[in-house]
């Protein structure tokens, strides 16, 4: 998959391992123009669509961008594989800046996907702001939304998820919490 920077000039190639293998997703190695820390996949591509359903959905891989597109979900973009950064919170919220839209991270509901969410939350606090919702979602145990979107009711199961996607605060209260012993 070519993989286009914010200027829709390719800077490098990605894939996905068919099968099993790690790790799932493959990038060009990091050059002086290429940097998989700060690049967000599909983001040339699903910018108009972002503004007009008011929402970014970050996924975790090119092929839950491709199938999500495929099934009219135009706003989805991805993180290259990678944990997300400053750069991919910093250049997103400025891109809905102005829409006032929403971004929402959609995490697998397994552990690594807790874990890349925890990280998620990490680099967002400090970049949150009042004008754009910060929103996480999770998948049930080994789902990814590439698999949800090949199910017959792949669309309405993924409105339902996003319906009952979480606020920032609200994730990190839980998240907190959940480790605490309160007797």
């Amino acid at each position: 998959f070519p993989i286009f920077n914010r200027r829709d000039t390719v800077v490098g190639f990605g894939g996905r391992v068919i099968g099993e293998g790690e790790p799932k997703y493959l990038n060009s190695p990091e050059t002086p123009l290429f940097h998989k820390g700060e690049e967000i996949y599909g983001l040339g591509h699903a910018r108009a669509a972002m503004h007009e359903a008011k929402r970014a959905l970050v996924v975790e891989g090119y092929m839950d961008v491709v199938a999500l597109a495929q099934h009219g979900v135009g706003y989805a973009v991805a993180t290259l594989g990678t944990a997300t950064t400053p750069v991919h919170v910093t250049r997103l919220l400025r891109e809905l800046r102005e829409s006032g839209a929403e971004l929402v991270y959609c995490f697998d509901g397994d552990a690594a996907g807790r874990k890349a969410a925890w990280r998620a939350l990490e680099v967002s606090l400090p970049l949150a702001t009042d004008t754009n919702p910060i929103r996480f979602m999770f998948l049930p145990e080994g789902e990814d939304p590439a698999d949800m979107m090949l199910t017959d009711d792949g669309s309405s199961r993924l409105r339902e998820a996003l319906a009952g996607a979480v606020d920032l605060a609200v994730f990190h209260v839980r998240a907190i919490l959940g480790d605490a012993d309160l007797s």
